[in-house]
């Protein structure tokens, strides 16, 4: 298992279960956009608007400097999330043995995420009634699952 996850050498061959990819594939090409959009690298979309309607964040009701604050902060974690599905994406691409490796990174960005959300809520696990939410937890699962499946080595994978 840990093999998998740190192996050796990190080469264009993957040696994990191949239904890993189709719980990790969607996520990072999502997250990704997401990412790309939350940094502000989309100059379509305002990220003012996706706190607002996507995550439910009363910006309008915040000071002028909490919100610049708030902004800044989903910008920041926006230039992160990029940066971790970049990474994910040249390991699908390019270096496929370090796919279970951009997975862990992605599942404990995501899970951990979602575990201080709730830790921040006093463990009230209500049903998510956002978009955003929603969608995080949807994401947390398929990542969990991507992982547990990613470091299972196929019975015919090359060593």
């Amino acid at each position: 298992m840990l093999q998998l996850l740190f192996p050796k050498t990190i080469d264009n061959k993957y040696r994990g279960q191949w239904l890993a990819l189709l719980f990790f594939v969607p996520v990072l090409i999502i997250k990704t956009m997401m990412g790309f959009n939350v940094a502000g690298f989309n100059p379509a979309l305002e990220v003012r608007d996706i706190l607002i309607n996507a995550d439910g964040i009363p910006l309008d009701s915040y000071s002028v400097e909490a919100a610049d604050n708030l902004l800044f902060f989903a910008n920041a974690w926006g230039l992160c999330l990029f940066t971790i599905c970049v990474f994910g994406l040249i390991a699908l691409i390019k270096y496929r043995a370090a796919i279970p490796l951009a997975i862990l990174l992605m599942a404990i960005e995501q899970v951990g995420r979602k575990s201080m959300s709730i830790a921040a809520d006093g463990l009230r696990l209500e049903w998510p009634t956002t978009a955003g939410n929603i969608i995080n937890w949807v994401f947390s699962i398929a990542l969990v699952l991507a992982l547990v499946l990613a470091v299972i080595r196929r019975r015919n994978a090359p060593e």
